[in-house]
């Protein structure tokens, strides 16, 4: 069995969708045995993983963004062209015309441009409706990294139910064995891209809502960079309120000590397909408070306490009780690890999708 992966976005910038696709495509080459997992656009060698940059060298890189371009905008068939003998090509969203003559299959994240569109950029929901039309009715099989997505993608898009499995996304072991980041103060974090969908205007009240001694004791920490239709919420964050810090971009190799320093990781999301750090946190032994919608209760199950994202006096109350009881953070910290041991471990996840292309191909 031949699988070649689009993994063009290990070329860009980019972060969640990056990490996930690195983990999997080398948990998925360590774990091949007999058959072959490769890489399209061709990548020689994968250097470490970095949100900022390319992890293949200039010359690959240089190549498969041409290769990218030339593909979307023109239609020049490179994954056709590069993949020949391979038995299934898992496509992306950076693929307009995927190759012919072997079975497709792709990765559903989420549905948000279908459900939430306000919540994107229109050229993001115009992608993703391509994406649609182009790969994922066409595909031969489909993978949801949640329940949740599965079942969203089937209502929105028509798809038949057997032709989508579940299998969630896996967390980098650096999470399971993180030492936590040592700081001045204890904090609650907060991960991801400052955009209207991470809601984090909303956790900010939440935090000013608490008593002032709880916000004399701990820090609040925003990590992520500056997304799209976030500066009023930019100008929020560096207008110095109290006991708030801001970040901005932290390196891949920085934030699994970061998260594992945390009390509490708060992540009132509006709509997530899975919650990637939400799954990290909880490898890392921490508490988390999360929205009660989308997929986040199923991915965090017994390791969060949930609440109502567009109640700030919910998710302050959350807060409050998990920064007063020890004894209940240490609690689901615990039940988080465990859950993530069980579920998020990358050779897991990647045993099953080899299952997946397995079936496909027998299909």
């Amino acid at each position: 069995m031949k699988i070649a992966i689009d993994a063009t976005a290990l070329l860009l910038r980019s972060a969640g969708v990056k990490s996930v696709l690195y983990h999997w495509l080398r948990a998925l080459q360590d774990l091949a045995g007999a058959d072959s997992v490769v890489a399209y656009p061709p990548m020689p060698e994968l250097g470490g993983l970095d949100h900022e940059g390319s992890v293949a060298g200039r010359w690959p890189t240089l190549r498969g963004i041409v290769m990218a371009v030339a593909n979307q905008r023109l239609g020049v068939p490179f994954p056709q062209w590069c993949t020949r003998g391979a038995d299934v090509f898992h496509s992306s969203n950076q693929v307009r015309t995927p190759p012919r003559g072997m079975k497709l299959t792709a990765t559903i994240h989420d549905m948000t441009c279908w459900k939430m569109p306000e919540l994107h950029t229109a050229a993001n929901v115009v992608a993703d409706k391509r994406y649609a039309e182009k790969v994922l009715r066409r595909a031969d099989g489909l993978i949801a990294v949640s329940e949740y997505s599965r079942r969203d993608a089937i209502e929105l898009l028509g798809l038949r139910p057997e032709k989508i499995v579940a299998i969630p996304n896996g967390v980098s072991e650096e999470y399971f064995r993180a030492a936590p980041m040592r700081r001045a103060k204890p904090y609650v974090l907060t991960v991801g891209t400052i955009e209207p969908r991470k809601n984090i205007d909303r956790l900010l009240d939440a935090w000013e809502a608490l008593r002032p001694e709880l916000r004399a004791e701990y820090e609040l920490i925003v990590a992520g960079p500056a997304g799209w239709a976030s500066a009023p919420t930019i100008a929020r964050l560096q207008s110095q309120l109290e006991g708030v810090r801001w970040l901005g971009y932290v390196a891949e190799k920085d934030l699994p000590s970061l998260t594992a320093g945390a009390a509490v990781l708060a992540y009132p999301s509006l709509y997530e397909g899975f919650g990637l750090p939400l799954a990290e946190a909880m490898a890392a032994g921490v508490p988390c408070v999360t929205s009660n919608v989308s997929s986040m209760p199923e991915v965090a199950g017994e390791g969060a306490r949930f609440v109502d994202p567009l109640s700030v006096a919910e998710l302050s109350g959350a807060l409050a009780g998990l920064l007063e009881n020890a004894d209940e953070r240490a609690r689901l910290g615990r039940a988080g690890r465990a859950r993530a041991a069980a579920l998020y471990r990358w050779p897991l996840v990647a045993e099953r999708s080899l299952e997946f292309f397995r079936g496909v191909i027998g299909s």
